[in-house]
């Protein structure tokens, strides 16, 4: 039952489908594409003249664009965001922008600069940058050649080692460059008469698929101003997420009463541990409360709970690294869905070694759990090489860290924390067990829950099954609820119980 994404919501899917097409053919129009001209000529002050092709993305479309009187290397991009497929459009551009201009001034990663950016223009909410002439990106040196594009590539085992390490090794440098700087809140980077700082809430990957597609209100979200202190602040955030998730995603998301029972047991026990403050502690040193440690000892502090935090970036992954000449790193792009975080995010091993999603891996979570192992410990010599020993945290260099969250489960429980639709496969798989120990093997999944219910609250117990025949009533009706913002807020308040 939990072996990979649970499913969005269809009915909204369609909506979004509908509306992306729309979208596409919008921003392709020839109309538009003077639009575009037109905004470089104002921004830039000289004739601009469109070079096809565009470039489409999954969440942006590209359009390169020549200024009269300079030669392809003074070529810009012009970056607009799908507005079907991002639903805080403006919001995410400023954030980006501040983002990729302070790694470009801040770090040694190679960055296009951004020259000009905006909420409001003709065609929308806009980045211009200056292009980085290239050679294909990682993907291309890295994925097995000559499958479709439009596909998720597969990581080419046929590499020789050697090769594997170097590759890895130029994005780990990048990483290295990326945790440098360090921020006393937990947030969206944003520029402000001149400076950057922290002000803006964290805009996460989920937040957008919340919204887009299980048609979940924004209202429950964080607020838009709203940052973050302490980690343990914003592992209860991610937990009222995922509850808001199975309150407000009206279609696909549960099967029968049991399986909507798990989904609330298991997000209840979540967001209990968030609020205790042990999830910002499992895994280290410091965890002196779950299953896992009493046969496993860890060696490696956690971080200060009250920071300081460093830049994550949700989207991360080979794609976003353009290659130059012999394999070099000409520029890291894209940097959407990038804050400030828990450092215990920066302490994982990246989950895109294989390219594909753990929840979306053909044969299950497991499995990619197996194929991921031989995997990490190429990323981790790569690394080390690129470390020479250099500390990171509490005297460790950041490998040792990452080779640590991968034996504790580290790397799963955040991994749970910030996607919804990966949560229940990832916490009955990897997390129940480490936390609470271990399950009598013949337990069917539809009786999970069960097990574990006796670890919530008695107020927590006693609103499940009032829920469950509430979503199920509900289920049996295929449409998109618009909630009122009040309405929607008391809605999931009835379930946090603070």
């Amino acid at each position: 039952m939990y072996k990979d994404r649970q499913h969005f919501d269809n009915v909204a899917w369609d909506k979004n489908d509908d509306a992306e097409e729309e979208s596409q053919m919008r921003l392709r129009r020839k109309d538009t594409c003077r639009q575009v001209e037109s905004l470089v000529e104002q921004r830039c002050g000289k004739p601009a003249t469109l070079v096809s092709p565009l470039v489409i993305g999954g969440l942006n479309i590209h359009y390169r664009i020549r200024i009269e009187g300079e030669d392809s290397s003074s070529d810009v991009m012009v970056r607009l965001p799908w507005p079907s497929a991002s639903c805080f459009p403006g919001e995410k551009v400023v954030y980006e922008a501040a983002t990729a201009e302070y790694l470009r001034l801040n770090t040694d990663i190679p960055s296009a600069q951004v020259l000009y950016y905006g909420r409001d223009s003709n065609v929308g909410p806009f980045l211009i940058l200056r292009r980085i002439e290239h050679q294909g990106d990682m993907t291309d040196a890295l994925a097995v050649p000559g499958l479709d594009p439009n596909l998720t590539p597969f990581l080419n085992l046929e590499l020789p080692e050697s090769k594997l390490r170097s590759l890895w090794g130029n994005i780990a440098s990048c990483l290295l460059e990326i945790v440098k700087p360090t921020f006393s809140l937990i947030g969206s980077l944003v520029e402000i008469d001149g400076s950057f700082r922290i002000a803006a809430r964290p805009l996460t990957q989920n937040m957008s698929s919340m919204t887009q597609l299980a048609h979940i209100p924004p209202s429950i979200l964080p607020l838009e101003n709203e940052t973050y202190a302490t980690a343990d602040e914003w592992y209860v955030a991610l937990a009222d997420m995922h509850l808001a998730q199975l309150t407000f995603q009206h279609n696909d998301l549960v099967s029968s009463e049991d399986d909507c029972r798990n989904k609330y047991v298991a997000r209840q026990l979540f967001r209990r541990l968030s609020k205790q403050g042990r999830l910002s502690t499992f895994g280290f040193v410091q965890d002196d409360w779950s299953a896992c440690v009493k046969n496993m000892h860890p060696k490696c502090p956690a971080p200060e709970k009250s920071g300081p935090f460093r830049l994550w970036c949700d989207d991360f992954r080979p794609a976003n690294v353009l290659l130059g000449l012999d394999d070099n790193v000409a520029a890291v792009i894209d940097w959407e869905f990038t804050y400030a975080a828990p450092t215990h995010f920066n302490l994982d091993p990246p989950w895109w070694l294989l390219f594909e999603t753990p929840e979306m891996w053909p044969s299950g979570i497991e499995d990619w759990s197996r194929a991921y192992g031989p995997q990490l410990k190429i990323w981790l010599d790569a690394m080390e090489e690129k470390e020479l020993g250099a500390e990171f945290l509490h005297g460790l260099p950041l490998s040792v860290y990452m080779q640590e969250s991968w034996k504790m489960g580290r790397f799963w429980l955040n991994y749970a924390a910030r996607k919804s639709w990966a949560f229940d496969a990832v916490f009955w798989t990897f997390l129940d067990e480490r936390f609470f120990g271990e399950q009598d093997r013949e337990v069917p999944d539809e009786d999970l829950w069960k097990t574990r219910l006796h670890l919530l609250g008695e107020v927590e117990r006693q609103a499940m099954e009032p829920f469950v025949q509430q979503k199920m009533v509900e289920s049996q009706e295929r449409i998109l609820v618009e909630w009122d913002s009040y309405e929607a807020k008391q809605r999931l308040s009835e379930l946090l119980f603070d």
